[in-house]
């Protein structure tokens, strides 16, 4: 069935499905595309309809959860008029996350250097460039409410955009090492880097 039915579209979704809990749980480098196939229950040669290669799919699921965290930002923030409110509710949204999400974000902090070199095929290099105008959206986002409470007089004057790298990498790293069902839970992990990330602030 041609990808853009309504059954390769479903199809597409089922992959990305399957890859996000291979590359999540398995890693990306063991998981084998056959793998990816076998569990959609398709022949290998039948992925290259939907995704052009391996690194394709994955800057796809990079691509998505960028989408995703930007899009839930924006959701939690707007008329948020205080901007210490606005930053710990960014921070979170950020913990307010489904197991697969989980895996999402792990697939990304993985494999975020791959966003630093351009793609040999132009399906990738597409993807890539989607994946980091989105990293700049979200840096941008961050900036400006920093940025809001710093004019505000709620945070102390400093370079917002250099504050907000901070606040990000904060928040983002948990990801490298958080495991659901692990002795640390979202409620506390969530506690912990909100009163960090106000204390960097400058609250």
């Amino acid at each position: 069935m041609p990808p853009e039915t309504a059954g390769g579209r479903s199809k597409r979704a089922l992959i990305l499905t399957v890859a996000v809990e291979c590359f999540g749980r398995d890693g990306y480098e063991r998981t084998t595309w056959a793998n990816v196939a076998g569990q959609v229950g398709i022949g290998q040669t039948a992925l290259y309809h939907y995704f052009e290669s391996k690194a394709h799919c994955l800057l796809t699921i990079m691509s998505l959860e960028l989408e995703r965290s930007l899009r839930a930002f924006r959701e939690v923030t707007v008329g948020v008029t205080q901007a210490e409110q606005a930053l710990a509710l960014a921070i979170a949204t950020a913990y307010d996350v489904s197991p697969r999400e989980v895996l999402q974000m792990r697939i990304l902090q993985s494999h975020v250097d791959l966003l630093a070199t351009p793609r040999p095929s132009k399906k990738e290099e597409l993807e890539r460039q989607r994946a980091r105008r989105l990293v700049r959206e979200i840096e941008t986002e961050w900036t400006m409410l920093l940025d809001r409470g710093m004019a505000a007089g709620e945070f102390p004057t400093r370079d917002p955009h250099a504050v907000a790298n901070v606040v990000l990498a904060m928040v983002v790293s948990v990801w490298r090492w958080y495991r659901t069902g692990g002795e640390a839970t979202l409620d506390q992990v969530r506690e912990d880097v909100t009163g960090a990330c106000l204390r960097v602030a400058g609250t």
